[in-house]
């Protein structure tokens, strides 16, 4: 009996801005397409960025979106194998987002199953993918709640400063109430610091006070995403940072991400495999 492949889909989550979720999405899309894994990302927020940052610079001119696809899915319609993606250079595919999106989350309230309708669309390409990551939108709201019940597990970049470490909590318990009510197996892949600099005190400190409230229940990833100039140029050239400045520290800090994350699938994928034998 062929094990049929199966995406290990991963939500790139915080309700706050700025946090590096998009550039995490891109970089470590890339980073697991460049160790040979088949990579398709999801843009699951309205304001379009990572669509924008890897080279649709116009989103709202794309024909198809998440938005299309998603309101098939509410409206019983069959999707096509590969409709709506687009391919980039660095040998990622990506379902693009734009502002649609926004009203479709409105109109999602009133829909039946509203919660599943993002599982819906990726369902047939779980199938075609190793991994699945959802760029996600700054907010809790249905859209979020759409990407933590089709993923596996979730990744929360954290911008290493006193107030988004106190985001957490509300973003912790959310995870929690959706793998209550919706997803029971949805895990959390971990904490993942991001725009650090250790070689200030404040930087140590905040460190030290993430790891200190939350890793005991949570893994906080070893591997931090160093603050840098030239990571937060990538978003204006549609490339990833492998591309952009491939000897820089960001793009070390992802390749080690990268493998961490890809480690992490590998013995998910074991485990879970010996319990179906």
């Amino acid at each position: 009996m062929r094990i049929s492949k199966k995406a290990t889909t991963i939500a790139i989550v915080n309700q706050k801005g700025g946090t590096g979720k998009t550039t995490t999405c891109e970089n470590l899309g890339i980073g697991l397409a460049m160790e040979g894994k088949k990579v398709l990302l999801v843009d699951a927020d309205p304001q379009g960025s990572l669509t924008i940052s890897m080279g649709w610079p116009q989103p709202d001119e794309l024909p198809t979106t998440l938005s299309t696809l998603m309101a098939k899915a509410m409206n019983d319609q069959s999707i096509l194998p590969g409709e709506g993606i687009l391919h980039h250079v660095e040998g990622v595919d990506l379902i693009p987002a734009n502002i649609e999106l926004a009203g479709l989350e409105v109109s999602l309230v009133n829909c039946m199953n509203r919660e599943k309708m993002l599982k819906q669309v990726l369902d047939s390409a779980k199938r075609e993918y190793d991994f699945i990551l959802l760029d996600c939108t700054p907010s809790l709201g249905m859209l979020t709640v759409n990407a933590l019940a089709a993923a596996d597990t979730t990744l929360i970049p954290v911008q290493a400063q006193y107030l988004s470490a106190k985001g957490l909590e509300q973003l912790l318990q959310t995870v929690q109430k959706v793998r209550r009510q919706i997803n029971p197996k949805l895990k959390i892949e971990g904490i993942l610091l991001t725009m650090t600099d250790s070689r200030t005190n404040y930087g140590q400190q905040i460190d030290n006070l993430i790891r200190g409230a939350y890793g005991s229940k949570i893994k906080v990833f070893d591997q931090t995403i160093p603050r840098s100039v030239r990571a937060a140029e990538i978003s204006a050239v549609g490339k990833s940072i492998y591309q952009h400045d491939p000897k820089g520290k960001v793009a070390e800090a992802y390749k080690s991400l990268t493998r961490e994350v890809a480690a992490n699938a590998d013995r998910q994928r074991k485990l879970s495999s010996e319990r179906a034998r």
